[in-house]
């Protein structure tokens, strides 16, 4: 059988080494297994990346069933996440940071709905738009930490709880203050986090505002969600469950810090 084409999007040999203990739920030599898992790995990558649908991916990639069973198999055994916080922990460390942050910063995004997800779409008014509005949580470095799928009719301030409860089991209660914007006012949302040992910090625009104005703080979370506006797949909200929505928001954070790390430990 001959090798296929190398595409951009696929994993280099030094990201492998990296990603490989984290994905590999059984023997590699288990006689069950057809495909080779970075065959399979690499298919992820590209659909998330270029936005195609499954069925529309290069047919030297293995069929796109198996892709997507041995996909799911990893979002349900947390593969993704725990992948992301490990490399998350490393860059933090080479940055001469503290293992787990005390700082984090939330907001969210809405999703244009697709006829997939439409089931649980809900109507954002401020933003004018149908869909799913994805709450993150992220760390000083814009690293990311939680993620939520909701309906886009929720408010921001609703989520603080869970994204709050997620945070501290991920850093081990480390966490002391989030930095927010204005859509996290009131006093339910501080309670909320207060519950968790957390404190909101609201970060509001200056009253004479003209033109953009960079917030502090507020400006890392915000472009974090520049990083994943390359990836296609999380232009809109194209995915029938909202677990995998949030999982592929994991592995979008697995394309973006594993090259920084296989660059630094690369011969």
């Amino acid at each position: 059988m001959t090798a296929r084409k190398p595409y951009p999007t696929d994993v280099t040999d030094e990201e492998w080494q990296l990603v490989v203990p984290y994905l590999t739920l059984m023997d590699e030599k288990a006689p069950q297994r057809t495909h080779d898992l970075r065959e399979i790995f690499n298919p992820m990558r590209w659909l998330l990346r270029t936005g195609a649908s499954w069925r529309m991916r290069p047919h030297d990639f293995p069929p796109w069933p198996a892709v997507y069973q041995q996909m799911q198999r990893w979002i349900k055994a947390g593969c993704f996440e725990a992948l992301v916080h490990d490399l998350r922990a490393v860059l933090r460390l080479l940055e001469g940071r503290a293992l787990a942050p005390t700082a984090v910063g939330l907001d969210s995004r809405t999703l244009q709905s697709t006829p997939e997800s439409g089931v649980r779409a809900g109507y954002d008014g401020a933003k004018k738009r149908k869909g799913s509005k994805v709450p993150i949580a992220v760390d000083t470095l814009g690293h990311l930490l939680a993620v939520v799928v909701t309906p886009a009719n929720e408010q921001d301030r609703s989520q603080v709880a869970v994204l709050a409860e997620q945070v501290q089991n991920v850093t081990g209660q480390q966490v002391e203050v989030a930095f927010v914007d204005q859509g996290y006012t009131g006093e339910k949302a501080a309670e909320a986090a207060a519950e968790h040992g957390m404190t909101l910090e609201v970060v509001k625009l200056p009253e004479a505002k003209k033109g953009f104005v960079l917030l502090p703080r507020r400006w890392v979370v915000e472009r974090s969600f520049g990083w994943m506006a390359r990836f296609r797949r999380l232009a809109r909200d194209y995915e029938r469950l909202s677990q995998t929505l949030a999982a592929y928001h994991f592995l979008a954070f697995v394309c973006i810090l594993l090259p920084r790390l296989a660059e630094i430990f690369s011969p």
